[in-house]
């Protein structure tokens, strides 16, 4: 009976995503989107409204609206377009979800927007607690992604015009939410100054410290973990399979690229070619892929905030090579470069020099501790409480 009384009493909060949180879908925005969840319901009453491929209602608190056909999603697109909305709205757009949460919104005390997208579902009424993590800006994102894209390739201007939109809907959400989650502090550098009392800033969380890298001169693979189907990621690779891949080759006959993360049928055939290239698809578990690894890569050109494959490899101690645009968050833990050959002379001292991987390792095990999943909870807990 107490526990019932208890329940009564507990304020309720709506949690909204333009994904399912339970789905099988192994992805950033699905296993972060499940860890601000767990937080939630420490202290709210919550419902869940999200997308998914299949519409299930059957499950209390849990409401998944099922995605639009493609020729919908063409229809919302060319709408958002029309609205001077980014294009990603009409992809992630309901009606029926719209209007469920347009509904029910003014049961709950607080709503939990995730991602950028989501944020397309507020309902104009609404004035109790609205809180959103946005993670990162995508509007720089997207005008690097633009800059790195050739002249010939539509999509180069397919992101120009996104991005266009994006800082519209960025600076719109900056005006209409309570508070605002950004994950890097060099993002909040750059919103204008009448919005950053909004802004929080919280780190990406890391599940567990597992520590399993141990060096080893017989060590012969380079780790890319991340979804391929995520352009950033595949230009990364792709540059680096063009072009820094056979100089390895010729120094280091052995060593291979592997790469972990979702990625597509024909592309995973193309790179599989190449008999130093071993395209695994997504892993959950990741201890054995540790093992036998010289280093982990993050050789982005295109990238915002924090990115979560450099936190992986730190959890497990595994030294990191990565761009000086990734590598602006993380000091003196990871090995930067300024071109191929000054990679490769790197790769060549991580895969023969202790002191120097020992010291990289020692120095991610310090660092991560900050983004432990303990510590990033209380400052969840700081914000979502009303």
């Amino acid at each position: 009976m107490e526990n019932k009384k208890i329940q009564k009493k507990m304020k309720r909060a709506l949690f909204i995503s333009t994904r399912n949180p339970f789905s099988e879908r192994y992805s950033g925005d699905v296993i972060g989107s499940q860890k601000v969840i767990k937080i939630l319901k420490k202290i709210y009453s919550l419902d869940i409204v999200g997308l998914g491929k299949n519409e299930d209602l059957s499950k209390k608190n849990i409401f998944i609206f099922k995605s639009p056909f493609f020729l919908f999603k063409l229809f919302n697109v060319i709408k958002s377009l029309f609205n001077f909305e980014p294009m990603q709205y009409g992809i992630f757009y309901s009606n029926k979800m719209k209007k469920f949460i347009d509904e029910n919104a003014d049961n709950y005390d607080l709503i939990f927007f995730y991602h950028i997208r989501s944020s397309q579902y507020l309902p104009q009424y609404y004035r109790r607690k609205k809180i959103i993590e946005m993670g990162d800006l995508y509007s720089s994102n997207y005008t690097q992604t633009y800059k790195n894209l050739s002249i010939f390739n539509p999509l180069k201007y397919i992101y120009l015009l996104e991005s266009f939109f994006v800082k519209k809907a960025e600076t719109k959400i900056f005006s209409d939410f309570d508070k605002i989650i950004l994950f890097s502090k060099n993002e909040i550098k750059k919103i204008d100054g009448s919005f950053k009392r909004k802004i929080y800033q919280i780190n990406i969380s890391v599940d567990k410290l597992k520590d399993k890298f141990r060096f080893s001169k017989k060590n012969n693979k380079i780790l890319f973990i991340g979804n391929l189907k995520y352009l950033p990621n595949y230009l990364a690779v792709k540059d680096f399979i063009k072009n820094v891949l056979p100089e390895i080759k010729y120094k280091f006959p052995l060593i291979k690229l592997e790469i972990i993360g979702e990625i597509k049928n024909y592309d995973k055939f193309f790179f599989s070619i190449n008999k130093n290239i071993n395209c695994l698809g997504p892993k959950k578990k990741l201890d054995k892929f540790i093992k036998g690894s010289i280093c982990g890569l993050a050789n982005l050109n295109i990238a915002t905030g924090i990115q979560g494959k450099v936190l992986t490899y730190m959890s497990y101690g595994l030294p990191v090579v990565c761009s000086k645009k990734v590598a602006v968050n993380f000091s003196n833990s990871v090995l930067t470069y300024n071109n191929n050959e000054e990679f490769i002379n790197k790769l060549g001292t991580l895969k023969n020099n202790y002191s120097t991987s020992n010291k990289l390792r020692k120095n991610s095990k310090k660092l991560i501790k900050n983004f432990s999943q303990e510590k990033i909870n209380q400052s969840y807990l700081k914000i979502i409480k009303i």
